[in-house]
């Protein structure tokens, strides 16, 4: 009489008799990502701020926000292990070099700052009736219909962002207000006040 046969699984196919996953066949936990700190100054990673024009205050910067990573990396301890290879002259050079970047960067600062400019122009309509227009608020990353809401609100009045002549968003205010504070947080070398009248036509006195 034949024997009968018995089917086997397919090689590879999991066993019948629950036995356990082998541990290779386990994936791996994912690492875990790394917490990067960059610099709120210059915008690098602390240990490159060395790098930028801009180290002093990437020190300060870093000094009150993660005194952990300061202690690391400008610690006494820390740059007397970083300098203690450099000569006295290296030391001295690297120092000058420094400083010299930092003025440069502080001087190109100072001259951005001076390009952007507010106008603030009192427009004659009639001989008792004028309107304000403010124009160059975004350079300093204002929004002007933000700004033109806040005005209509501290003044009482009618406040709105239009074009003007060159195709330019600038905010509009109903009466003269130049002498009310209107801008407190743009500096006063920065504001140019400007009056326009009205032009006179054929009749007019």
């Amino acid at each position: 009489m034949p024997h009968s046969s018995q089917a086997q699984p397919p090689s590879g196919a999991p066993s019948s008799k629950g036995e356990d996953t082998p541990v290779s066949a386990i994936p791996a936990p994912a690492p875990a990502p790394l917490n990067v700190v960059y610099c709120g100054v210059c915008t690098f990673p602390p240990e490159y701020c060395e790098f930028g024009s801009h180290m002093t205050r990437c020190k300060a910067w870093l000094g009150e926000n993660h005194s952990d990573l300061y202690v690391r990396y400008y610690s006494q301890d820390a740059l007397t292990s970083k300098v203690g290879t450099l000569s006295l002259e290296a030391q001295t050079k690297l120092e000058k070099d420094t400083a010299k970047k930092e003025a440069k960067a502080d001087a190109k600062a100072d001259a951005e700052a001076k390009k952007r400019q507010v106008t603030i122009k009192r427009i004659e309509r009639t001989k008792r009736k004028h309107v304000t227009s403010i124009h160059g608020l975004e350079a300093f990353g204002v929004d002007l219909k933000k700004a033109a809401k806040l005005f209509a609100q501290r003044f009482a009045t009618g406040s709105s962002v239009t074009k003007n002549a060159q195709g330019i968003e600038e905010v509009v205010v109903q009466g003269d207000v130049r002498g009310n504070g209107v801008l407190k947080d743009v500096p006063g070398s920065n504001v140019v006040l400007v009056e326009e009248k009205k032009k006179k036509t054929a009749g007019e006195e």
